[in-house]
């Protein structure tokens, strides 16, 4: 089945969206939009919402999740919603001791950094995350026509948090296992990948239109390492759920130099950080791809005149383009203007309309 098939179920009612029909590089009636990070930390009814409650507890509470997941839909009116969760979910949901601490982001306790420690990567069940289950049934029903995107960490990023045991800027620990001992960081990352498959099927059988693949940190290699290092474990996931026949998203983070090697891993659409021009990682990725991107998120702080030139070259640049998503080049940030994200949801959609 491929992302052009009709579905049936659950999945119909969304399937001639124009987010749906953009990944599917058919002709759509405006540019959809939809931003990473929508979902949360920029808007006053989450922090309402959310008070007292820690994060990877948030995550496991189904109508506290679909209530989030459904605020900026609400409010900014963007053509797609994002589940709402965090990339260590499915680790939390198979027994490592991880936390998400304020300011810092995900803190593994025990860090993997031997073979044996392999062994406290057991496989996924879905009776591991019933939440997500739970979580999306409400949010189906409730969102109609309106796609739901699902989302993992690919295994690469994964693999970094467990074995740095948090963020890191360098990655020295990572790299020394990839280049050091290939053999266990190759068992490590299809671990992962298995694991990482598994969340996803879970949250397609559950009513996700689409997934997207984060591998937020995999700029940090070089193309040749990416080739061999990396992508089997990323082809892996999208080969897994191919079978769905729901648009496969890949994103990274100063991942110009990858742009190619991450469709060639098997995504359908390709998103783009706000590095590289669209119409230049159209050529990078090849034909057969959509796009997804690629607005700098600090763009949003500049005065409206700057911020709709710099929407209009992002425009300007998609023209040609087989299919194109708008979205921001990373995630929304904490302290950005929910006005101002409305407002260019708005702006988008006007200047795409097709009559």
């Amino acid at each position: 089945m491929s992302v052009n098939d009709r579905p049936t179920g659950q999945q119909t009612a969304t399937y001639d969206s124009a987010f749906l029909k953009a990944c599917r590089r058919e002709p759509v009636p405006h540019t959809p939009v939809w931003f990473m990070r929508q979902a949360g930390r920029s808007l006053p009814e989450y922090h309402k919402v959310r008070e007292g409650i820690p994060m990877l507890e948030s995550c496991t509470r189904p109508e506290l999740v679909a209530e989030i997941t459904l605020q900026p839909v609400r409010r900014h009116r963007v053509d797609a919603a994002v589940y709402f969760s965090d990339i260590v979910i499915p680790l939390k949901a198979i027994g490592l001791d991880l936390d998400i601490k304020p300011g810092v982001g995900p803190v593994v306790a025990e860090p993997i950094r031997t073979r044996a420690d392999l062994a406290r990567l057991r496989d996924l069940t879905p009776e591991d995350v019933w939440y997500v289950t739970e979580a999306m049934g409400l949010l189906t029903a409730e969102l109609g026509a309106t796609p739901l995107i699902g989302f993992a960490g690919a295994p690469f990023t994964l693999a970094s948090y467990l074995i740095e045991g948090g963020p890191s800027r360098n990655h020295e620990h990572t790299k020394a296992m990839m280049y050091g001992d290939p053999e266990l960081w190759a068992d490590l990352l299809d671990r992962l990948a298995d694991i990482t498959a598994a969340f996803l099927k879970v949250q397609i059988e559950a009513g996700a239109s689409a997934v997207q693949l984060f591998d937020s940190w995999v700029g940090a290699l070089s193309p040749a390492d990416y080739r061999r290092q990396v992508m089997p474990a990323s082809s892996k996931v999208f080969a897994a759920v191919a079978s769905y026949g729901v648009p496969r998203i890949h994103f990274g983070v100063g991942t110009g130099e990858l742009l190619g090697l991450m469709g060639e891993a098997g995504a359908d659409v390709v998103g783009v950080d706000w590095r590289v021009p669209l119409d230049e990682a159209a050529r990078r990725v090849g034909p057969g791809k959509a796009l997804q991107g690629n607005l700098d998120p600090a763009v949003l702080y500049a005065p409206r005149e700057a911020v709709e030139a710099k929407t209009g070259e992002v425009l300007d640049a998609a023209a040609g383009l087989e299919g194109h998503i708008f979205n921001l080049g990373h995630g929304v940030l904490p302290t950005m203007s929910p006005d101002a994200l409305t407002r260019l949801v708005e702006d988008v959609h006007t200047r795409t309309e097709r009559r």
